[in-house]
């Protein structure tokens, strides 16, 4: 079909048509279900569906129409999800920022998207309210704030008296405003539409081959698009049951997998090691576990291995997406050979990915070059950014920024992104490919590489490891192992020890903070 201009772009005939409707399918066959439960509270699919109803018509009451913005800064709790089926209902668009982001970031993601109201909780609400009167909206643009858990209460949305009117809302129209982390400049607002988020949650279904018997335990942000697509919205769809918690903690995890017997993990590699090094989960069995699924950074032979021995029952799922493919692109089958287990899997099912050079031109398998990739999981557009807009896609292709190969049975490898890869002299050296060999000693839990400017070769190889083990001032020794598998010209020529990795609140190394500070603030 057609989607957003784009010409023949492959679709799931039968599938819900907006993310209300999926919730509405749902509720029809599991209403007394546990849909969602925290530490505060359980809500069945039926009190979601209530809720979210009741949330929806005192958002029209205030004015709010099919397409305007409202912002919500939440942290994993039960209104996240109520506000998400709001805003579907009413047909506006659910802007979810990242609690975490300080007053001028979040001044511009006010200043840029426009929310007519925000919806904030209390220990957020003095940063939120400097940021927007900062924002440089007009007084007459300035959004309502509702606070959850404090004045002008949140709670007063949450009043019954307001009539909900059915809107017209199109598969097409924007449900979610999701602003990715600016490596470089501000960041860019992805417009997720409907039809995005419909067509990711039945990959997962049907990739996972998941089913109303699962329950997941959120620990990465609802604000990001694994929590929210990846997790909540894919155990809707499927009947299954969210468990969340407010915070990452490891035992505190460990804990509540234990208690309610979560069978669903999905999860960024790190959180597995944190995991494994923990003796809590060293004295526990977890054979209820069915589904291991990760992403968001490579993974190394031996963390698959300790995945494979810690959840001897699960079927374990690399995954590779961002934020413009509304969460996954390519998804690890429930088999496939274990010679495969460092590939991010095969391409979804309605995907188009191919493997193109720097003119675009595509690549024979196996080679090298840059994924472009296309389908109806690609976001409609960058909201109000004309120039992202045009630079980010090529005949409905969206750029995705990373280089990979694709072998000859479809399986996708990734190799860096783009401006990660290091030029030493000329000569093209991968990151992930020292990190890889870095890893594979026994005393190095993590790693990340960047290049260092040098002033012979241009750039030289720097390495960011982490290992209680490790002597801070000799080298000698991972460089010799590293010399095993290793061209003489990729050995790291520069280490700095640290305690950990700096990341985003998604889990991603933030490379471009170990560039800026040299590790500094981590050793």
């Amino acid at each position: 079909m057609e989607l957003f201009g784009r010409a023949e772009v492959k679709v799931f005939a039968q599938r819900p048509s907006t993310i209300g409707q999926l919730l509405t399918d749902t509720v029809a066959r599991y209403a007394e279900k546990p849909a969602v439960v925290t530490e505060q509270q359980t809500l069945s699919y039926l009190e979601l569906d209530g809720q979210s109803t009741t949330l929806a018509a005192n958002l029209q009451q205030r004015g709010i129409q099919v397409g305007d913005r409202v912002g919500a800064v939440i942290g994993n709790c039960a209104e996240f999800p109520v506000v998400v089926f709001a805003c579907a209902k009413a047909g506006a668009i659910m802007v979810p920022i990242n609690v975490k982001l300080q007053v001028e970031e979040l001044q511009y993601i006010v200043g840029h998207s426009k929310p007519k109201l925000l919806i904030v909780e209390a220990e957020y609400a003095e940063k939120v309210k400097e940021a927007t009167r900062n924002s440089g909206l007009q007084e007459t643009e300035q959004p309502e704030i509702f606070i959850i858990g404090g004045e002008n209460s949140y709670s007063h949305l949450l009043d019954e008296s307001a009539a909900f009117k059915q809107v017209d809302i199109g598969e097409q129209d924007g449900a979610f405003i999701l602003y990715t982390s600016g490596t470089t400049g501000r960041p860019k607002g992805a417009v997720l539409a409907h039809i995005n988020a419909v067509h990711s949650v039945m990959n997962y279904k049907r990739r996972f081959e998941t089913d109303d018997s699962m329950k997941t335990l959120v620990a990465v942000p609802m604000f990001h698009v694994t929590g929210l697509v990846g997790q909540l919205l894919h155990m809707f769809y499927v009947g299954g049951t969210a468990y969340s918690m407010k915070r990452y903690q490891n035992e505190h995890y460990i804990q509540l997998i234990l208690k309610h017997e979560i069978n669903f993990l999905f999860n960024v590699p790190t959180i597995f090691i944190m995991m494994s090094t923990s003796e809590e989960f060293q004295q526990h069995s977890f054979g209820f576990v069915k589904k291991v699924a990760f992403g968001g950074s490579p993974i190394y032979q031996q963390t698959f291995q300790m995945l494979k021995k810690a959840f001897p029952n699960a079927q374990l799922h690399n995954a590779y997406g961002a934020t413009e493919t509304t969460s996954p692109a390519t998804l690890m089958p429930v088999s496939y050979p274990e010679s495969k287990v460092t590939s991010v899997g095969l391409p979804v099912e309605v995907a188009d990915i191919k493997i193109v050079d720097p003119e675009g031109r595509t690549v024979p398998n196996g080679e090298s070059g840059e994924l472009y990739i296309k389908g109806p999981m690609i976001i409609k557009e960058y909201w109000d950014n004309p120039a992202a807009n045009q630079s980010s896609f090529t005949d409905g292709y969206w750029h995705s920024g990373d280089l990979g190969i694709m072998d000859d049975d479809g399986y996708v490898y990734i190799r860096d992104r783009k401006k990660d890869m290091i030029n030493r002299g000329g000569e093209k050296i991968f990151s992930i490919e020292v990190e890889d060999a870095l890893k594979s000693h026994p005393d190095v839990v993590e790693a990340a590489v960047i290049g260092e400017p040098d002033p012979v070769f241009g750039e030289k190889v720097k390495a960011f490891v982490v290992g209680p083990k490790l002597d801070p001032d000799d080298f000698t020794e991972l460089q010799a192992h590293c010399r095993k598998t290793l061209a003489k010209f990729k050995v790291p020529e520069q280490f700095v020890l640290l305690e950990s990795l700096p990341r985003n609140a998604s889990g991603k190394i933030l490379k471009n903070t170990l560039k800026e500070t040299g590790g500094r603030s981590n050793a």
